[in-house]
């Protein structure tokens, strides 16, 4: 394969050694076309042919035979083979291009990846937050809505123009009065952020962690009730207290635990002494066959 001066594929010295073949016998000599010849078959002006020749010669892969017919004749170089370091280079210029392909396709992914940055949550097994309160602080700003901003877009509030007048001279001699500017409800897209703030750290204290979509979707219909996050990453935490070292079969699914507001109940209380009645209030219940027991009363 011959190649220019910066050492890449000379290609149009290999499509002008092709046209050469093509006239050539089966031995490689006797080739004879005109350089018009060689132009019609490759696309290339004379000066173009006439250098690709030139350095086909210089590599030694055509010969000068004499002339017939008028003429140049050339005998081609048929002993030479191609060295086959040029397959392991096309191969590794291959396994290169592929390479760079699948890290722009990686990049291209890694750019549409979004990351929660105010969310900070231990890496524990979901029993505690650190900072718990400081993550809650934005959804302490989801307040009950006046009726104002709670008005339907269907029904927009009618102006002074198309309020009855008063009938009284002193209204007549009033000026309208203009309403107050209407306060922006915010957008569902910047609601749904603010409700999914929390949700994070309701997630990593959580003591199962299953259907996380089904559990976004009760956590928003939750706070969309008016029930604090602060309260539920709350009880969360205690429900995990609550359930550790049991059976992790009997602990609910988030989205049913926030479905069925059990963030409002109240922790199983610590296993105690058994009580029993007697005169007077109630007392420990003590076995029967326990003498120590009684031998502590007298």
């Amino acid at each position: 394969m011959p190649r220019t001066e910066k050492g890449k594929p000379d290609t149009t010295a290999r499509h002008v050694l092709q046209a050469l073949a093509e006239h050539a016998s089966p031995t490689g000599t006797d080739a004879h076309p005109s350089v018009l010849r060689i132009q019609y078959r490759t696309g290339y002006d004379r000066a173009t042919v006439q250098r690709a020749l030139r350095r086909l010669e210089k590599v030694n892969l055509i010969f000068k035979d004499g002339t017939k017919e008028g003429r140049t004749r050339y005998r081609l170089a048929m002993e030479l083979y191609r060295p086959a370091t040029d397959w392991s280079d096309l191969e590794r210029e291959e396994d290169e291009f592929r390479a760079a392909a699948a890290e722009r396709k990686r990049r291209s992914r890694s750019k549409r990846v979004t990351h929660a940055e105010s969310v900070t949550v231990t890496d524990g097994e979901g029993v505690t937050v650190t900072h718990a309160e400081s993550v809650t602080d934005e959804c302490h700003a989801l307040k009950v809505r006046s009726s104002r901003t709670e008005r339907s877009p269907n029904h927009p509030q009618p102006s002074y123009k198309q309020l009855p007048k008063d009938s009284s001279p002193a209204a007549d001699r009033e000026e309208p009065q203009t309403s107050a500017a209407p306060v922006h409800a915010k957008s569902s897209s910047e609601k749904t952020d603010q409700h999914l703030t929390a949700f994070g750290a309701f997630w990593s204290n959580y003591p199962k962690k299953r259907d996380r979509e089904a559990a976004k979707k009760s956590w928003i219909a939750a706070v969309e009730r008016g029930v604090e996050p602060k309260h539920m990453v709350d009880a969360a935490q205690a429900y995990a207290r609550e359930r550790f070292g049991q059976d992790p079969k009997y602990t609910k699914f988030p989205a049913k635990w926030l479905d069925n507001g059990c963030y409002d109940d109240e922790p199983d209380p610590q296993p105690g002494p058994q009580l029993r009645a007697v005169a007077g209030g109630y007392e420990p219940y003590r076995n029967p066959t326990d003498q120590s027991a009684y031998d502590e009363d007298f």
